[in-house]
């Protein structure tokens, strides 16, 4: 059996080894996540010194190892060389990395996952410099936007936008009322529909049989906060239902946004606008409504996935205002 073998692959975090060499942690189309040695790597004149670097696609031939496999040929096909000029559009290609890495898994192909990053790093790439936008990094928080529920919908664990997580009811955005809001649960994996407070009444007991008839019908959540509002559905019983915690309130334009962000193309937010019938003053900026979009989606992630994701911090401090 041949001790070497073929891969292309991307490099998603590179450490210090030994005296010279590095290892590379590689999202790989044929093998999923693989972690390699990069022999003589950080000597400036090794070939290998520039292809260890991160986000750098190699077409690579490895040697098998008793521990540790090694690159013993590596052919660069594609580089970014624009994240290194622009920290907030590195910062947001370590933030995908993070998730990639959370969720890739190893020994079996991974083609969708290595198409959908690298889809998602070139549309970064391609973005303005942020001393060039008048925005800021807001092109880059709103495309990482999209990047992140992409990931979040291959892993299978996208939230749910267009349906009442409680009651399955659909959801659609009232643009003509700009009071309305609808909920979102990080705990219950999505929207949940909120209804006026019902009055007070005198209620019956209610049987043992009945209450675990309806326990079974909802899900049940431990929380110190409790979103104590009615759902919209006729069989819902608060004495016997305890209520997923109420993280955010979306208004019709933040949930336009969300309930777009798993088609292909960016959500344009001049579209949406259109249908709103209150003043742009109302969400302030464009920038700020991604950058609460952003937030949302990262506490859910996080939540999710139960870990936090480091790269944020960056991210966060490159968007304030100076």
């Amino acid at each position: 059996m041949s001790r070497t073998y073929k891969a292309t692959g991307i490099n998603l975090k590179s450490i210090p080894l030994g005296e010279a060499d590095r290892l590379v942690t590689i999202l790989t189309r044929e093998y999923g996540l693989i972690r390699v040695v990069a022999p003589g790597a950080r000597n400036q004149k090794s070939k290998l010194a520039g292809r260890s670097g991160l986000f750098v696609v190699n077409q690579l031939l490895l040697a098998k190892g008793k521990s540790l496999d090694k690159i013993t040929q590596a052919e660069t096909l594609v580089s970014y060389p624009g994240f290194c000029k622009d920290l907030s559009k590195l910062a947001a290609s370590q933030y995908l990395a993070e998730l990639v890495l959370c969720h890739a898994l190893s020994g079996q192909p991974q083609e969708e996952l290595y198409e959908l990053l690298n889809e998602h790093l070139r549309r970064l790439e391609q973005l303005p410099n942020q001393k060039d936008q008048h925005s800021g990094s807001g092109f880059v928080i709103a495309h990482l936007s999209q990047g992140i529920f992409h990931l979040l919908a291959l892993a299978g664990i996208a939230p749910q936008l267009r349906l009442c997580c409680l009651t399955q009811r659909s959801i659609n955005p009232d643009f003509a009322d700009p009071n309305w809001r609808i909920g979102f649960s990080i705990e219950a994996g999505g929207t949940v529909s909120l209804a006026p407070k019902r009055p007070e009444v005198t209620k019956p007991e209610v049987t043992k049989s009945e209450s675990q008839r309806l326990k079974s019908r909802y899900p049940v959540f431990a929380s110190e906060e409790r979103y104590t509002q009615a759902t919209e559905s006729n069989n819902y019983d608060e004495r016997t239902v305890t209520l997923p915690r109420l993280n955010h309130k979306l208004n019709a334009i933040e949930l336009a946004i969300f309930q777009q962000l798993g088609s292909s193309e960016l959500p344009q937010l001049s579209a949406i606008l259109s249908e709103y019938s209150g003043s742009f003053s109302d969400i302030k900026s464009i920038e700020q409504v991604w950058v609460r979009v952003e937030l949302i989606l990262r506490e859910y992630t996080q939540y999710h996935l139960g870990r936090s994701i480091r790269s944020a911090k960056l991210l966060d401090d490159l968007s304030m205002p100076n």
